[in-house]
């Protein structure tokens, strides 16, 4: 008797995982992404056909490609029926149960928390439950975040979130597998976790909706909840219309002339590679979101919806890659492209170069106290641009306070001087700086980790 598999298609990029589970000859698809090629190819290598599509719930978070997919394969797509979209669905609803075939059943289990329609799917085979699929109601350690519909339901979805996923707990015995969609660094999650996998038993261990009363989850998860990214507004609409069938074709190729139009008329042309290579050289007026971190993000959190974005990369191949990750949140089709060199990008014209300096906390300490090497300037203003959350916990005494996200916005107000940026680890600090730089600021990019701040002598104070 062939067993079912449950295989994992992970959007690290996002924080998201989608699910193929399987029989062996027919799978059902949960919360697939909007990139669906990955998904059809997984199916082609296993050989078997999908027959139903499923969505726990109209994601904030990125575009899903569960409509699409569905219209190819000729699967069911299983929607929660309290829904109202604008396409042929399936509607489910509590209690539901969906046959994909004579050894695998799915059953639907409301559990609105997320949202308020959200849903959950048990996968039963012969012998029962053999796990669920719980999209943003039980993550890993934590749970969904309640807010995504408006601060005004956050306290009354956070109370169901924690009533469902006690549900779900007396459901099902401490064996049963979890497969969330959310939680491997999605904003859509309450808090994080870096569990790559667990069960119903783990979680009552470990989860605080499963370890606390009703109101002292609610406090918790309340009190935790941080700024989530701008373009989730545009999500949910366009999950409720339904997405059409992506497009990855080959971006227009912009020319050295055309790459100086669009960065004098202030565009966001965004330099892939990573923050060292574009802090080694880069093309004046470019901002750098390298694709080794989480690119599609930060950059569509912060550039205006519905901007011109043009792609530089070394290769084809990177540029392809953010086009991919870009799409998944509803930036369709950037405005332009070129690959190749900082150089061939500036047409052979060395004045429209630049360098970005870089310093560790240990230079920022030398450079505070005066004893700094000569190449590095003096630091006028410490500017931290990490999360609320993360300042709050503690931060560098005598430092400022713009969020990353909020810096398009507020450059005016960051003070005269020259600027030592920094973050968490490094990516965010880069992206700062060169926002800064396209401004005309004098900036210092520390890339270094924060942890290294109190080690290197920095005072660290807590609180606002």
């Amino acid at each position: 008797m062939t067993e079912l598999s449950v295989e994992v298609m992970q959007t690290s990029s996002l924080g998201d995982r989608s699910y193929l589970a399987h029989d062996g000859q027919v799978a059902v698809v949960v919360d697939p992404q909007r990139d669906i090629d990955r998904i059809l190819a997984l199916a082609g290598r296993l050989g078997v056909r999908i027959t139903q599509v499923a969505e726990t719930h109209l994601h904030n978070d990125y575009v899903s490609g569960g409509l699409a997919l569905a219209k190819v394969t000729g699967a069911a797509y299983l929607v929660a029926a309290d829904d109202k979209v604008g396409f042929e669905w399936r509607p489910v609803s509590d209690g539901d149960e969906i046959t994909v075939s004579a050894r695998m059943r799915l059953r639907v289990v409301a559990t609105p928390g997320h949202t308020f329609n959200h849903l959950s799917y048990v996968l039963d085979g012969d012998d029962g439950p053999v796990g669920v699929f719980t999209g943003g109601s039980l993550l890993f350690g934590t749970t969904g975040r309640t807010d995504l519909l408006g601060k005004e339901h956050a306290h009354t979805l956070a109370e169901h979130q924690h009533a469902s996923v006690r549900r779900l707990a007396d459901l099902l015995p401490d064996g049963a597998q979890v497969w969330p969609t959310h939680g491997f660094g999605s904003f859509c999650s309450a808090t994080q976790s870096d569990a790559p996998e667990s069960t119903i038993g783990r979680e009552r261990t470990a989860n605080p909706a499963l370890r606390l009363e009703t109101d002292d989850f609610v406090t918790q998860t309340l009190a935790g909840l941080d700024a989530y990214p701008a373009y989730y507004a545009h999500m949910g609409a366009r999950n409720t219309a339904g997405a059409d069938l992506i497009d990855l074709t080959p971006v227009t190729v912009a020319d050295p002339a055309e790459l100086a139009t669009r960065i004098a008329a202030g565009e966001w042309v965004v330099d892939l590679r990573s923050r060292k290579a574009f802090a080694h050289r880069h093309l004046t007026g470019t901002l750098s979101f390298g694709l080794d971190g989480p690119m599609a993000t930060w950059l569509g959190w912060m550039a205006p919806w519905g901007a011109p974005i043009t792609l530089l990369g070394d290769s084809a191949q990177q540029v392809a890659d953010a086009q991919r990750e870009l799409a998944r949140i509803g930036i369709d089709r950037p405005a332009a492209a070129a690959t190749g060199s900082p150089e061939q990008w500036a047409g052979g014209d060395d004045t429209r170069l630049a360098q970005l300096i870089t310093a560790t906390f240990a230079d920022l300490v030398a450079a505070r106290t005066g004893t700094a090497p000569d190449e590095l300037p003096a630091a006028d203003v410490v500017l931290d641009v990490r999360m609320g959350n993360e300042w709050r916990t503690d931060h560098i005494d005598g430092a400022v306070h713009i969020p990353l996200p909020d810096l398009p916005q507020r450059l005016a107000d960051v003070p005269a001087g020259t600027v030592w940026v920094h973050c968490g680890s490094g990516y965010r600090a880069a992206a700062a700086s060169s926002l800064l730089r396209r401004a005309g600021r004098q900036v210092v990019h520390v890339d270094d980790a924060y942890a290294a701040a109190a080690d290197a002598g920095l005072p660290i104070v807590s609180g606002n």
